[in-house]
């Protein structure tokens, strides 16, 4: 019965299966992983169920383990989030918070917001992977991740803290010796150098039109991908804080300035993690501070 559930066996099952891991889940809760295990057997005496399994990818919620995970997963969150607002209005906001980014956007513009932050709030624990690839924001345990572009899961809440700017650039070296294109469909054929973080493989698409180019190189690195459009490999498709240094130094150009778009920042968190009081600072803080300009 729910009366012989504890809020603690809850969360120790349910960190288990967000992280994959005893181990992650005890870090994360602070305690032992002894404990862990402890708390996930109390829960499956209660409800006379086995609700994980151990396989060779790491722990994992069996069957019954998984729906239970499903119906639980908003009341425990709803739970949560009321014994933290309960906390907030005697202590400071605290706790941990696993955040991932992308690593251009994190060293160039992330990091410095962040240090403030936990200048701000000193009884939060930050934990930060800056990483160009997008990471599985439920699966690995994060509280919180950074995205660029339009958001493609569902099972996740998104909140808009900027705007960036994207857009087409070329070397004035390769330009010389391919042409300015005049418009967008002047593109189709170009040596294209694909950013995987934003782009659709080697066809591009604005509106209507669609351009198929010859891919010279593909990378989720965007610092990578500049230094080859630098060098005059051919045409690529950055967001503008990337490129703003390349740009001003004339090593780079931008092409068809009217067809460039701007693209949402934004914070995408597990719909639990999203009502903690934590997570709402470190997004109503980082909103403050990308809100105003376009990157």
């Amino acid at each position: 019965m729910l009366c012989d559930v504890s809020f603690e066996d809850l969360q120790a099952f349910f960190l288990v299966v967000e992280t994959g891991s005893f181990a992650r889940a005890a870090e994360r809760m602070g305690v032992a992983k002894s404990i862990v295990s402890r708390r996930v057997a109390s829960l499956e005496a209660s409800l006379k169920a086995r609700l994980l399994t151990r396989t060779a990818r790491g722990t994992q919620a069996t069957d019954v383990g998984l729906i239970y995970y499903e119906k639980a997963r908003e009341a425990i969150a709803q739970l949560e989030a009321a014994q933290e607002a309960v906390a907030e209005a005697v202590y400071e906001v605290a706790g941990p918070i696993r955040l991932s980014a992308p690593l251009s956007f994190g060293v160039s513009h992330l990091s410095k917001v962040l240090a403030d932050f936990a200048a701000t709030y000193p009884r939060v624990e930050l934990d930060i992977g800056f990483d160009d690839r997008k990471v599985d924001v439920l699966g690995g345990g994060y509280d919180l991740a950074i995205r660029i572009g339009e958001m493609t899961d569902s099972a996740l809440v998104a909140r808009r803290i900027g705007l960036v700017n994207s857009m087409f650039l070329a070397s004035p070296d390769y330009l010389a010796r391919a042409g300015r294109p005049e418009t967008f469909a002047g593109l189709n054929g170009r040596d294209g150098l694909i950013y995987t973080n934003i782009s659709q493989g080697d066809l591009w698409r604005q509106g209507d039109v669609s351009v198929k180019l010859r891919s010279r190189m593909r990378s989720d690195s965007g610092e990578m991908l500049l230094c080859a459009a630098v060098a005059g490999l051919g045409v690529v498709h950055l967001p503008g804080f990337l490129a703003a240094r390349a740009i001003a130094e004339g090593t780079v150009e931008v092409l068809l300035p009217e067809v460039s778009r701007t693209v949402p920042i934004q914070a995408v968190m597990p719909p639990g993690r999203a009502k903690t009081a934590r997570v709402r600072a470190l997004v109503d803080y980082l909103v403050l501070r990308f809100s105003a300009e376009v990157l």
